[in-house]
């Protein structure tokens, strides 16, 4: 499996060319951000030489679709399928002992410091260094099931770290636990195979274990291995892991941080980690995702096209494809590509789409042919196949997102293109142009590599 573990998967990348190694002293302090940020979306970078470290630093893992893809042993067409069965079916994960655990070669429960680590800083006017791929792990005391999640983790002292936590269900269970006066177990893992990093992002109902998403998708159960200070179990082949526990009621100053709609996340007072422990594998690789990069945009991209297909099929049944663009910050925008059998059915899938995610701002819906992935084509669309008198959905003072600074604290509008094609239009008013043989044709079976002199002399004799 090319994607075991973070090593392996790296291995992968350097064999295919996709890994770039660089062995020249960087800073972190946004030197390593900066020479990621150039490589986005070509190579991978991993830093051998850090600044005052001998840790290594890797960041980039998968910046393209279709790394994702690879590392889930699909197609880019073929990735939200497989994603949704693996959220509808998720398989429980096997445990094994610590002696069998490469994260347990270095157990570290005295004089913590986060310092050993390699942690970078990412953006000008971040508030310091910052972990930002981390899978954050916590449990439900009560069914014993475990979340997952990804949160921007400040390091605000030795054995300390400020949290941002969103509404969402690793917030729900500190809220519990903090309402009855105790601290909420937690754990980081750093360094895990991008199907587990994928499967951290997964939608799913308040219960289900994104680890067992993760064996799922794996095809084979993910190792785990219980932590040494805290009750949680944490994949077996991390590089990294950070024990601990959310405080209650407690709160620090956290932020600015650069985010994924590339504007900073605000200062404020946010929930504290106290950390507890440290495991790490010999000769441990640091990971770290450069904010509002490729990696970061489709890591939150894919799993909410997942979600946002299998929803809007409750409205529609016949969307073919959905795609959260990258220009829309993988959060924004959708589009959505539909079998158009009824006049509305556009309107229908917009207002779905809309209903499906407070992220989600703008929506175009566009028919079957047109390819949802190449923006182009979706950009042809909205030319030629849409009028805004009789097209155009508005939706005004609906929850949007708080990141997107044109909202008043994520107070605005909301709007849906319908690029569909009228089901009543004359046959030839919306038909494509065409060149027969054009998608069977090698242009290489017609160009005359050995022509160079030709073409030369023929151009000397037209001057």
């Amino acid at each position: 499996m090319r994607a075991k573990s973070l090593r392996t998967w790296l291995e992968y990348l350097q064999k295919t060319g996709r890994l770039a190694v660089i062995d020249k002293e960087v800073s972190l302090e946004f030197e390593a951000a900066a020479l990621t940020k150039k490589l986005d979306g070509k190579q991978a970078a991993f830093f051998t030489n850090v600044e005052d470290y001998e840790i290594p630093l890797v960041s980039g893992i998968c910046s393209t679709r279709e790394q994702f893809a690879e590392a889930l042993e699909t197609d880019q067409y073929e990735i939200l399928s497989k994603f949704s069965r693996a959220v509808a079916s998720p398989v429980e994960c096997r445990h094994v002992k610590k002696e069998a655990a490469p994260v347990k070669e270095n157990i570290i429960l005295d004089e913590i410091d986060l310092n050993i680590f390699p942690i970078p800083v990412h953006h000008e006017k971040d508030s310091g260094k910052y972990i930002t791929a981390g899978l954050f792990i916590v449990r439900d005391p009560v069914t014993r099931k475990q979340n997952v999640s990804i949160h921007r983790l400040q390091i605000s002292g030795k054995d300390k770290l400020g949290v941002l936590l969103l509404p969402r269900h690793t917030y729900h269970l500190f809220k519990q636990a903090e309402e009855e006066g105790r601290p909420l177990e937690c754990a980081i893992a750093i360094g895990v195979d991008p199907v587990t990093l994928l499967s951290s992002q997964a939608s799913t109902p308040f219960g289900v274990d994104e680890l067992e998403v993760a064996s799922a998708l794996r095809n084979e159960p993910l190792e785990l291995v219980r932590c040494e200070t805290v009750d949680i179990d944490v994949p077996a082949y991390a590089e990294i892991v950070l024990e601990g526990k959310i405080l209650p009621k407690v709160r620090e100053p956290e932020g600015p941080f650069g985010e994924f709609p590339k504007y900073y996340g605000p200062r404020g007072d946010k929930e504290v980690v106290q950390i507890t422990g440290i495991t790490h594998r010999n000769h441990p690789i640091f990971y770290t995702i450069v904010p509002a990069g490729y990696e970061h945009l489709l890591l939150g991209g894919i799993p909410r096209e997942a979600s946002l297909i299998e929803s809007v099929r409750q409205t529609v049944p016949s969307v073919k494809a959905v795609h959260m663009s990258l220009g829309g910050t993988c959060r924004y925008h959708a589009v959505i590509s539909i079998r158009k059998r009824n006049e509305g059915e556009g309107k229908n899938t917009i207002i779905a789409a809309l209903a499906n995610s407070f992220d989600i701002k703008h929506v175009v819906v566009v028919d079957e042919e047109v390819d949802v992935f190449n923006m182009e084509e979706v950009e042809w669309a909205v030319a030629t196949r849409f009028q805004a008198e009789k097209d155009l959905v508005v939706i005004k003072g609906a929850q949007g997102s708080k990141l997107d600074p044109s909202t008043d604290e994520g107070f605005g509008s909301k709007m849906g293109f319908d690029c569909t094609i009228p089901l009543d239009s004359e046959l030839m008013r919306y038909q494509r142009i065409h060149i027969p043989g054009f998608e069977e044709m090698d242009i290489h079976d017609y160009i005359n590599k050995d022509a160079s002199g030709l073409q030369s002399q023929h151009l000397e004799k037209e001057i």
